[in-house]
């Protein structure tokens, strides 16, 4: 493992620097946030830990209010509420966002979202939904390879050849479904596309059935993340999904980026 970075370490640091203690508490946690109550024995399988070593863990972050336990179970705690609000506090066009999407979702009847890139994954920072929206398993903080959804793409498309070589090769391009990206070569062809129209297009890339089209928030120095609308496909085809709901992202997009200038 020397010289290799683990799933938790940013570029440009290796393994050989990680604490493993660490790592074991942070996949706990990572668990935790999977499942809706998790026995010690079930953590210990899972990640291939001692029984002993797994309740040192759990003690610790028991006495320090990060998980609870009921019964035989753990949970993780409040504390995760607190934290949560202020990384999105720290994210400084919050506010602007979600009054955008709110907006848009209430406008076109779909899904609206906002993701941005960390450690060359697309972080989910806010989502608004109309009553006959999709629901999709993403939420708040749920983290996406880039390479499959419209929001990523529309991202990627704007970090420079060398930064999305280094998330590829961090991340891989798996494949989700029969129209998933897997190849550098269509991935760079399709941000060249984005890039000329000025968004990006998931056609049931990620799930079957749903399609997506997204356009960047950008700085004159940097991509802030992206604004997407989704629907089923049978609702997103012809016209408005080629050129009237692209507009219309791509406007909200702009406006959150004239606003992001004053926040």
């Amino acid at each position: 493992m020397s010289g290799e970075s683990s799933p938790g370490t940013p570029e440009g640091e290796t393994g050989s620097r990680t604490i493993q203690a660490v790592q074991t508490t942070l996949d706990i946690i990572d668990v935790l946030q999977e499942r809706n109550g998790v026995r010690v024995t079930e953590l210990a399988d899972r990640l291939d830990r001692s029984k002993g070593t797994i309740h040192c863990h759990l003690a610790t972050l028991l006495q320090n209010e990060h998980v609870v336990k009921e019964g035989n179970e753990y949970r993780l705690g409040l504390r995760y509420l607190e934290l949560g609000e202020t990384a999105k506090d720290r994210f400084g066009i919050y506010d602007i966002v979600r009054d955008e999407l709110t907006d848009l979702a209430a406008e076109i009847g779909e899904l609206a979202q906002f993701a941005t890139e960390e450690h060359g994954r697309a972080v989910y920072i806010y989502k608004a939904e109309s009553d006959k929206a999709v629901r999709t398993a993403s939420s708040v903080g749920t983290r996406e390879h880039l390479h499959c959804i419209a929001l990523g793409k529309a991202i990627l498309a704007h970090l420079g050849e060398r930064r999305v070589d280094e998330i590829v090769d961090r991340h891989g391009l798996p494949k989700f479904t029969e129209q998933t990206i897997t190849t550098r070569e269509e991935l760079f062809d399709d941000l060249a596309r984005v890039r000329k129209r000025g968004y990006a297009i998931d056609d049931e890339e990620k799930i079957e059935g749903l399609r997506c089209v997204a356009a960047p928030v950008r700085t004159s120095s940097e991509v802030l993340g992206a604004v997407s609308v989704s629907g089923p496909s049978s609702r997103m085809e012809g016209e408005w999904f080629e050129e009237e709901l692209p507009a219309m992202v791509k406007r909200s997009a702009n406006v959150i980026e004239i606003n992001a200038r004053f926040a």
